[in-house]
């Protein structure tokens, strides 16, 4: 079929993902979830409609990043851009986002976060590396799937390696933090000793909320958030907040 993309094998596979019976928590306004999609660099979001993989309300670095001409109308124009070696990782990522929702339940599908990094082609010719994430964020009152959001972001300055690594995070309320390796053979290069409570502050502070924002959320004191802070730079061995970042993408920890 002419627009038949990569991703579709692997959604037809899990019938469960686009329609399932279970009643979805409301997602987050989209302006606030574009708010908390962590972005460090430039990027793009676009809205795909699940039914038939078309796009709409792009944001406009679509063009320049990509050097398009015109806004792609469907999901395989997208696809066609990711480097051919990346293709068969983002199948797998795919089908591992979809188990570990189904593992948590439908039922808090529109409030997990997917995310993981590929190469995609760029206006000068080169593939460089970007990181994706996605949000289901409408549901029909059936339980079928209608709309997903994603968000692209280069981090060719971060990266210049995958690590292969695939996130299922919560968003809002929920606190899901679940990393899956692509490559069992990086796990151990991939470790990092945060604990659990390191790794939901490492979360907001990626979202770049300050250490009394995030006490105010999490009900802590002020003083045991710096604390936290402090000792998940002295265990990344990060001096600052950018070479944090540039940690966790490396890990893919974010």
């Amino acid at each position: 079929m002419k627009n038949q993309h990569p991703l579709q094998e692997i959604w037809d596979k899990y019938p469960d993902a686009i329609c399932n019976e279970k009643k979805s928590l409301e997602p987050p306004p989209i302006e606030r979830l574009i708010a908390e999609m962590f972005s460090i660099g430039d990027f793009y979001y676009y809205i795909l409609n699940i039914s038939d993989s078309t796009l709409k309300s792009h944001h406009e670095n679509i063009l320049k990043m990509h050097g398009l001409k015109k806004y792609p109308t469907h999901l395989k124009e997208v696809t066609d851009l990711i480097h051919p070696y990346d293709v068969e990782f983002v199948l797998e990522a795919e089908r591992m986002t979809i188990e570990k929702m189904q593992e948590i339940g439908w039922e808090h599908q529109t409030q997990l976060k997917s995310s993981y990094c590929f190469r995609m082609k760029t206006r000068n010719g080169n593939y460089e590396m970007f990181h994706h994430q996605s949000l289901h964020i409408l549901k029909n009152k059936d339980g079928r799937l209608l709309q997903a959001v994603n968000i692209h972001t280069n981090v060719q300055h971060l990266i210049k390696e995958n690590p292969y690594t695939v996130l299922v995070s919560g968003i809002g309320n929920r606190k899901d933090f679940h990393q899956m390796h692509y490559n069992t053979q990086l796990t151990n290069k991939l470790q990092v000793v945060l604990t659990k409570r390191e790794l939901e502050i490492l979360n907001f502070i990626a979202k770049g909320y300050s250490a009394s924002k995030i006490s105010k959320i999490l009900n802590l004191s002020f003083y045991t958030v710096r604390t936290h802070r402090k000792n998940i730079l002295e265990k990344t061995s990060s001096k600052n907040t950018s070479e944090l970042m540039k940690f966790c993408f490396e890990r893919g920890l974010i």
